[in-house]
């Protein structure tokens, strides 16, 4: 399995483009997590609609903590042998 990875900070119409193409992808076993920075935007709405349609959307919080964390959280959290990081 590969985890891809989306840091993520109010830009909910970018990361619905990402999560998209991720979606799209041929090889079916992957999983996306998103991490969210603090976003005051929908983004949290955004990406629990898609989780609960495809459950390999998983969707964190790391609060007013940065990209650099906001990506480790996300290494932590992964659970394929493989990572990918994804900006949106």
């Amino acid at each position: 399995i590969i985890s891809c990875i989306i840091p993520t900070f109010n830009r909910a119409p970018l990361l619905q483009e990402a999560i998209e193409s991720t979606l799209a992808q041929t090889y079916p076993h992957w999983e996306l997590i998103v991490v969210d920075d603090g976003s005051t935007d929908h983004t949290e709405a955004l990406v629990k609609q898609y989780a609960q349609q495809d459950s390999r959307i998983r969707y964190f919080q790391n609060p007013k903590k940065g990209g650099s964390s906001a990506r480790n959280y996300g290494i932590r959290m992964a659970q394929g042998r493989y990572i990918a990081f994804l900006d949106d």
